[in-house]
């Protein structure tokens, strides 16, 4: 059967210029308008990384309308740079200007503040909606771009290691807020054999732990439980060592560094955990048959990997998006950096966990009704 493009005119169009024609128009001056909006959020992203990274926000917090002169010196920065990221973070309406007559005539005299809807999404740690973690990981992801495209141009790698710290700072402070607050007051407890396993003082090992706050925020919810978490990466588990001493659970939990593919020495946890990590490794499949073996007959195996779609459909929506983004910035390119790998990348759906799981031994892979926006919880099941 042949199709035709209709040729009559769209209204408001020229004569002569085809439904078609108009139609490829109006979506490219959409894509114009979205890119140029792009330009504008990414300036805004550099400025929010300055603003943290410098002190700015947490001096403004609380302190009332600060001058130029006034922010620079609480923060040991310069005058002029300070004036100029102000006036910028007014201009773009993360900040409030009190501006006069005599401020107009003399900017050293401008007065800006923090308004109280910007202080939780830009100061407050442990907010789940404290958006600065996501600011700062974009901008050291651009950091190593000439790395990534070498990358993509050899079939090479960008490890964890090489991303630095922004990245591994930013991807902990991101996640932090959740397992510090709702992944043991709400996630784990909703889980009825988990929930009871460590509130009777269950073991639990927590792979790729990161900074370690899930191992922490499990202790801290269940004061019964110990925890020991494992990760490849050095300076994450000193990080982590630190954060249990200053939360007070130091003596319940224990990290190691440790390449768990590798094997471990641990075994009969109650509770075996990954959370958001799967996707990075290299070899999941031993992975995961190594958490297999360390929960024995009777332990609970557990996954918590992104919500992305169950399958691939396009456009997406801003979930999905995210989590590309995410994997093309980093976790692609780290799952790469050790050879051979099965280059899962951050959007791993359903079906590749199980695949996963059933080649490291177990029967089924259950997706566990856990209320998350961006992650999905499954349980693995042996036998």
């Amino acid at each position: 059967m042949t199709t035709t493009t209709s040729t009559a005119p769209v209204p408001g169009t020229a004569p002569g210029v085809d439904a078609g024609t108009a139609g490829q128009a109006a979506r490219t001056d959409a894509l114009v308008e979205r890119l140029f909006g792009s330009v504008l959020a990414a300036m805004d992203l550099q400025a929010v990384y300055l603003g943290d990274r410098l002190g700015y926000y947490r001096a403004l917090a609380g302190a009332g309308p600060l001058t130029s002169t006034e922010l620079a010196a609480r923060t040991g920065t310069a005058e002029r740079y300070a004036r100029e990221w102000l006036e910028q973070q007014a201009v773009t309406g993360l900040l409030d200007a009190h501006d006069d007559d005599a401020s107009r005539q003399d900017p050293l005299r401008r007065r800006f503040s923090l308004p109280w809807a910007s202080v939780e999404p830009l100061t407050d740690e442990l907010s789940p909606n404290f958006l600065v973690p996501l600011a700062r990981f974009v901008v050291g992801g651009g950091k190593h771009v000439d790395a990534l495209v070498q990358a993509h141009r050899t079939g090479g790698g960008v490890s964890w290691e090489q991303m630095g710290a922004d990245a591994r700072e930013a991807q902990a402070a991101a996640n932090r807020p959740l397992f510090l607050g709702a992944l043991g007051r709400e996630h784990l407890p909703s889980i009825p054999d988990v929930d009871a396993a460590l509130r009777r003082g269950g073991r639990v090992a927590d792979i790729g732990c990161g900074f370690g706050w899930s191992s922490i925020g499990i202790a801290l919810a269940y004061p019964e439980a110990t925890v020991d978490g494992y990760d490849v990466d050095g300076p994450s588990i000193e990080a982590a060592r630190r954060n249990a001493a200053e939360a007070g659970v130091a003596d319940r939990v224990r990290f190691s560094v440790a390449d768990v593919a590798a094997g471990t020495d641990g075994g009969a946890y109650d509770v075996v955990a990954a959370f958001e990590c799967i996707h990075d490794l290299p070899d999941p499949v031993t992975v995961l048959r190594e958490m297999r073996r360390l929960a024995g007959d009777d332990g609970f195996v557990l996954v918590m990997d992104e919500r992305v779609a169950e399958s691939f459909g396009a456009p997406g929506d801003e979930i999905e998006r995210l989590m590309y983004g995410y994997s093309l910035l980093c976790c692609l390119a780290d799952g790469m950096s050790t050879q051979p790998s099965v280059a899962t990348g951050t959007v791993m759906r359903p079906d590749t966990l199980r695949r996963y799981a059933r080649e490291a031994g177990f029967r089924d892979v259950e997706v566990l009704d856990v209320a998350d926006d961006f992650f999905r919880f499954y349980r693995l099941v042996s036998g």
